[in-house]
């Protein structure tokens, strides 16, 4: 498919012939070709809304969806460089034209005159998929503000470009502040690190041209240092700029990134929208397009799984204080002490540590073990392919399936792995293109994925690249990313906006993404992942029995510490009077602890000022979908447990696998999640599968 304008030569962001022209974007280019698309698709949209022109589907997707489509795909691939790629002149590019595009994009959602064409379209006219589609549509139309008039209207285009504004700005600062902090330190200070991490960080110290270790707030340093320095002074002060990130709290001129104020009007504008829309808070809104259907109901199911934990965290603190009191001689642990004792525990009553199983985890064994399950499971092929890309250590794939014609190409997907200076951390899926049977062309459009992790670089160790090493954490995470990516590209589905993860409902979102972490666990799957970095030799059978006993070691807490967020977040959004002060978000804050938690961390502490899921990231009121997922995702995965059982072979069980696929992955959001799941297991999801894998029925 061919549909180069003449500006597309000019402008790589025009250029809609195939996949994005990444290493040919640059910050000078955003706002004319931006500009340029909004224009195209306003015109549409007059053309579309006039008296005149027919209430159809295929019409109006003809002329206006066209446009849009490409409007996305070119935001979208700015939006994307923005978060991996960050420059000060591409922020201010973005930030430039952010408003313009959250303006069309409201409009567009609230236009009377567009929402009464689709309510004037013949139902039966449509396709089962279009029929979705138009329902989600309608709906959204309500949500986006298209039955209110005048004065109320443009108050509510008002709040949703403030709001877009705020949420750039948290994740600014909240980059920024991680950004910001670097602390240089002797090696006799770096005791317990991990050889590698000890490498990376000397040499990031070298670079810098000092001497010692650089330490930084990214992940991949924070985290091991927590859990392997003998250095509670060195935990101390990490944690305390960790902690304090984006706050009042943090040190010096990083007060400058404090998140407080921006979290107060967030929540004030989340408000006034519900209200203007008939609602009686933010939460009632966000929930209108979930699974589940009042915050009371999640509020009752988080508690209900709070109450469900809290034995088994309470045991888990319990014996965290036995062990380091008796065997570390801390008699009093303070917050930056329990990641180290907790590794120290594990060690002791595992024998074994992060460290050692990360030496059997090299990434490009663990990526060759991943897709091997999936062609397997979903009889597929997965082959290298050649895309424009932004970093050097960007990988592009494509996913082939055989056909009687020959290998159809399924679709396709960037692979970010590292982390890096200029992007934002954590781990996600984002769409590049869904897939679509495209009205003006008449072809079918291939869907591509971004999966972008934060993992450490390999380390060069005596002239000899090393190939970068995974904890086992990041080995789920990768599984993670991908079952969404999975979602996304094997849709069967021709309707752009219920194909793939488009329209799946929020909380069901998870399902796939979370049923691919299950075989990070399972040996038969596991072993063919893992290959010594230095001997070649695969993860002993001992050492992965001792990671399985050790696999709900902490789970108490740890499912506790995601009530405690997702009860946060829901309470934070369905309060009648809006929080809108710093201090009150941490009363409440306060509130949810004194009821869920079991450790309390420093008075200090600021961790809502970078919770950027409900403040940045499309999680507001919504967070507690992955305890739901959780739910959906473990009671899929016992499908396959009981396959293998019947069968007596693995999990990878490909009359399941296949099941799953038509069932769940190709149906995407053509119906209700609630309907495909009970297509798969036949029934309604049961919350026992999940109490089961957490060592906790």
């Amino acid at each position: 498919m061919n549909d180069r304008t003449a500006p597309a030569t000019l402008n790589p962001l025009l250029d809609f012939s195939d996949l994005p022209l990444f290493d040919a974007i640059t910050p000078t280019l955003v706002a004319p070709a931006i500009d340029a698309l909004l224009e195209t698709t306003s015109t549409a949209l007059e053309t579309v809304t006039a008296p005149d022109f027919p209430a159809q589907w295929s019409q109006i997707s003809l002329t206006l969806d066209v446009p849009a489509e490409r409007l996305s795909r070119a935001w979208g691939a700015v939006s994307h460089l923005n978060s991996v790629a960050d420059t000060p002149e591409l922020r201010a590019a973005y930030n430039e034209v952010l408003p313009k595009v959250t303006e069309f994009w409201t409009r567009l959602g609230a236009d009377e005159r567009l929402y009464a064409k689709y309510k004037a379209m013949d139902p039966t006219s449509l396709t089962p998929e279009q029929t979705q589609a138009h329902k989600n549509a309608v709906r959204g139309f309500v949500l986006g503000g298209a039955d209110l008039q005048g004065e109320a209207k443009t108050r509510f285009a008002w709040l949703q470009e403030r709001q877009a504004e705020l949420g750039q700005k948290f994740s600014e600062n909240a980059l920024d502040a991680t950004d910001a902090f670097a602390l240089y330190v002797p090696t006799e200070d770096m005791a317990g690190v991990p050889e590698d991490v000890k490498q990376t960080t000397a040499a990031a110290a070298l670079a810098d041209e000092k001497t010692g270790h650089k330490l930084t707030l990214k992940m991949p340093c924070y985290l091991p240092v927590m859990q392997f320095a003998h250095s509670s002074a060195l935990r101390e002060t990490l944690y305390r700029a960790y902690a304090t990130r984006a706050s009042d709290q943090a040190a010096g001129d990083a007060v400058k990134f404090d998140n407080a104020a921006i979290m107060g009007e967030l929540l004030a504008l989340r408000h006034e929208e519900a209200q203007l829309l008939g609602y009686r808070h933010f939460a009632d809104v966000s929930l209108v397009p979930k699974m589940a259907e009042t915050p009371e109901q999640v509020i009752a199911f988080l508690r209900n799984l709070g109450q469900k934990a809290r034995p088994h965290a309470v045991k888990d603190v319990a014996d965290l204080r036995a062990f380091a009191s008796s065997e570390l001689g801390l008699s009093d642990p303070q917050a930056w002490d329990w990641p180290y004792i907790g590794e120290k525990l594990k060690e002791a009553r595992y024998a074994f540590s992060e460290h050692e199983v990360k030496a059997y985890f090299t990434a490009p064994k663990v990526l060759a073990g991943l897709f091997q399950i999936v062609e397997t499971l979903f009889e597929v092929a997965i082959r290298p392919d050649t895309a424009p890309v932004w970093n050097p250590g960007v990988e592009f794939y494509r996913i082939e399936r055989s056909t009687p014609e020959g290998m159809q190409l399924v679709g396709q997907f960037y692979l970010d792995p590292a982390a890096r200076i200029g992007k934002r951390g954590g781990a996600w899926m984002d769409d590049v293109r869904a897939r679509w049977l495209r009205p003006d062309t008449g072809a079918l459009q291939t869907p591509v994925a971004h999966l972008v992790c934060n993992f450490a670089e390999g380390v060069e160790v005596d002239g000899i690249k090393k190939p970068p090493l995974l904890t086992h954490d990041d080995v789920i995470t990768l599984f993670h990313e991908f079952g969404h990516g999975l979602h996304h590209m094997l849709t069967q589905v021709n309707e752009r906006d219920v194909s793939g993860i488009s329209g799946v409902e929020w909380d069901a979102v998870e399902l796939p993404s979370q049923f691919m972490e299950n075989f990070c666990w399972d040996w038969d799957v596991l072993k063919h992942m893992t290959a010594h970095v230095d001997t070649g030799e695969p993860l002993p059978r001992a050492l992965f029995d001792k990671m399985l006993a050790a696999k709900n070691y902490q789970s108490g807490l740890q499912t506790l510490r995601q009530v405690e967020f997702s009860l946060f977040d829901m309470l934070l959004h369905s309060q009648t009077e809006p929080v809108t002060s710093g201090e009150a978000i941490l009363a409440l804050q306060q509130q949810v602890r004194d009821e869920v938690a079991v450790l309390q961390p420093p008075a200090y502490s600021r961790s809502p000022h970078t919770f950027s899921h409900i403040f940045a990231g499309g999680y507001s009121a919504g967070y507690y979908s992955y305890k739901w997922a959780e739910v959906l995702s473990a009671d899929a995965y016992a499908a396959f447990e009981e396959a293998a059982q019947a069968n007596g072979h693995s999990t990878l069980d490909v009359a399941t696998g296949r099941r799953y696929r038509q069932t769940i992955l190709e149906a995407g959001g053509s119906r209700p999640a609630m309907e495909s799941f009970k297509a798969f297991r036949g029934r309604e999801p049961s919350i026992e599968a999940l109490l089961r894998h957490q060592g906790m029925a």
